[in-house]
């Protein structure tokens, strides 16, 4: 027999994150707990961005709640009848696979959670003032990244462009990999010309340069851009298998990109890298402002899935009250160090909501 308990934390960012949504000061999660009757315990957490998460919704606390007292019935159930709840589904998912490892926080062994490899990320260049984006690249460049991703369409476009000039001057596109990501902040009208304009900064890709849902207006997009295209928030709307084929096939983009928590978990996210193949579409993992443990649990399954592109995964440093975790950042290069100790989440040394 299996009992579940939860408890909710906001997240405080460090510095606020700028996106094309507007600026994020806090972020809501909540960390489930599964033991079974021989005290092994497994930890998920449930993420939710405001506005953008399936799960942001008025019920989410009194279902998770219910699937905590129900907890011997959703263990087997949660992958279909929970399809509306993805970041809740990819909490429960984790917990139930670190209760299966007999490791709440080991959910898939491996040489990077033995400490002898890393996954090597992206370098996240959040949305600001231009002096604030210039310094904040700088930074990165100082650490050794050789890959950095710039959200933009938050201030002048031709602002964006001088920055991308800044870099594109230090850098050639040998020395430094650069990913732009617009949150869908174009209009149809307006966007190839814009595309036009970065691919003369020779970019590695633009993450959804329109917003979700204009599937003809993307198609005529991915048919004439000068620059890869990679579907971002295209995904998160999307649970049916035949829709998910339907995305790929018509609007024929580069790159997908997988934030397993806005998806429904991993095996979700598997579904969509099988896909992703059949197509011939390229595809990449990205973490989604989760604590520690939910990064965790995304750098463990992206490390076994062998994919040679550099991964979009947080570094744990943008809240000041994460959790404490093996988690380091080496240059730009995330490791585990297995020695290293777990904080509790459960345990109340965290800022409350």
């Amino acid at each position: 027999m299996l009992k579940a308990e939860y408890v909710k934390r906001i997240l405080q960012f460090n510095r606020p994150g700028g996106t094309s949504r507007g600026v994020l000061y806090t972020k809501p999660c909540r960390f489930i707990k599964i033991e079974d009757s021989a005290g092994r315990t497994g930890i998920g957490e449930c993420s939710i961005i405001p506005n953008l998460s399936r799960d942001d919704r008025p019920d989410l606390e009194e279902k998770i709640k219910e699937v905590c007292l129900n907890i011997n019935t959703y263990a087997t159930t949660y992958h279909t009848v929970l399809i509306d709840y993805p970041s809740l589904r990819f909490a429960l998912e984790t917990a139930l696979q670190g209760l299966q490892n007999n490791d709440p926080h080991v959910l898939f062994p491996s040489d990077f959670t033995k400490g002898k490899q890393a996954v090597v990320i992206n370098g996240l260049i959040w949305m600001g003032t231009a002096e604030a984006m210039l310094q904040d690249i700088d930074e990165k460049l100082s650490l050794g990244f050789s890959c950095l991703k710039l959200k933009i369409g938050a201030i002048d476009f031709n602002e964006e462009l001088r920055l991308l000039q800044h870099i594109r001057k230090r850098f050639s596109p040998q020395t430094l990999e650069l990913r732009v990501d617009a949150n869908g902040a174009f209009s149809p009208d307006e966007a190839l010309g814009k595309l036009e304009a970065l691919a003369a900064f020779r970019l590695h890709s633009i993450e959804q340069p329109i917003r979700a849902g204009q599937w003809e207006e993307m198609h005529a997009l991915c048919r004439k851009t000068p620059l890869a295209i990679a579907l971002d928030e295209e995904l998160i709307s999307l649970s049916r298998l035949s829709d998910k084929q339907s995305l790929l096939n018509f609007v024929q983009a580069q790159y997908i990109i997988l934030k397993p928590s806005l998806l429904g978990g991993l095996k979700a996210s598997e579904e969509w890298i099988r896909l992703a193949e059949e197509s011939n579409t390229g595809w990449w993992a990205t973490s989604a402002l989760e604590s520690n443990i939910g990064l965790n649990a995304i750098a463990q399954w992206v490390y076994t899935m062998n994919n040679p592109l550099k991964q979009g995964l947080g570094t744990g440093r943008v809240f000041r009250n994460n959790i404490a975790s093996p988690l380091k950042l080496k240059g730009e290069q995330l490791h585990y160090n297995p020695l290293a100790e777990w904080q509790n989440p459960f345990e109340k040394k965290h800022d409350e909501q």
